[in-house]
């Protein structure tokens, strides 16, 4: 499985007739065999996000620098305590992501994360990644922050541009029971009629979707699960007021 991804990355919010819009024309090149397209159905996705103590991290992303960096546990499917999982840490410079990750056991997160030591090798492990990731945690007194979770439908290529372009739904966080293995349980971070697309590429965007994209009137959005969760936690543990501070508010359950 891939450990190291370098792409560029454009995120929309839709409503639900763009969503079906958009989905119904993919679903029809998958059947003509265009574009090399092929299809995945929902899965789910599970993530623990780490920050310290003052949300440093977290501060830094939506400030929107040029440079910017995140530490997660990433699942697929069901987790519990034998679970074999991703950790990854992500960075942001000039639009450009690249994101490094490697296999570890949950058992040996906490050593890594918060003790900043190196795990017994296994062959699950990718040891530059997770040397990587040491001298990440070195850098901050990690903890964690947010766990995160939603399912996804992916369309993808095996082309030289690597097209990969996902819907997200039922994206559910909370800040409590910050285990993995406890559920999905958390409250729902859009309202029931919004998706969040991500179009994935290491080249330029197909003529044919940016068509398709400006013929549904879907334009592109900074829109981030972990920013704007964080601005409504802002709101809601320092009475700030959301609406100077939150651009996705309209879009929210």
């Amino acid at each position: 499985m891939k450990q190291s991804f370098n792409r560029v990355e454009k995120k929309y919010l839709l409503n639900k007739i763009q969503y079906d819009n958009i989905k119904s024309y993919l679903d029809d090149c998958l059947d003509h065999q265009n574009e090399n397209l092929t299809f995945h159905e929902f899965y789910t996705i599970s993530n623990i996000y780490y920050d310290t103590d003052d949300n440093l991290l977290i501060k830094k992303s939506v400030s929107k620098p040029k440079f910017k960096q995140k530490l997660r546990l990433r699942a697929y499917g069901k987790v519990n305590q034998d679970s074999v999982i991703f950790i990854e840490l992500k960075k942001k410079l000039n639009g450009y992501v690249n994101k490094r990750r490697t296999r570890i056991a949950l058992d040996e997160v906490d050593e890594l994360v918060e003790f900043n030591k190196l795990p017994s090798h296994k062959d699950y492990h990718n040891e530059q990644i997770l040397r990587e990731i040491q001298f990440f945690t070195t850098q901050y007194k990690l903890k964690p922050a947010l766990y995160l979770y939603y399912e996804r439908e992916v369309y993808s290529t095996q082309d030289e541009n690597d097209l990969r372009i996902t819907f997200d739904k039922n994206i559910t966080t909370r800040r409590y029971d910050l285990d993995i293995t406890k559920g999905n349980n958390g409250e729902y971070l859009l309202g029931d009629n919004y998706f969040l697309l991500e179009v994935k590429t290491n080249s330029n965007m197909p003529i044919w979707l940016n068509k398709l994209l400006n013929e549904s009137q879907v334009f592109p959005t900074r829109f981030s699960k972990y920013g704007t969760e964080f601005f409504e936690y802002l709101k809601t543990e320092n009475e700030v007021n959301s609406k100077c501070i939150n651009p996705y508010l309209e879009f929210l359950k």
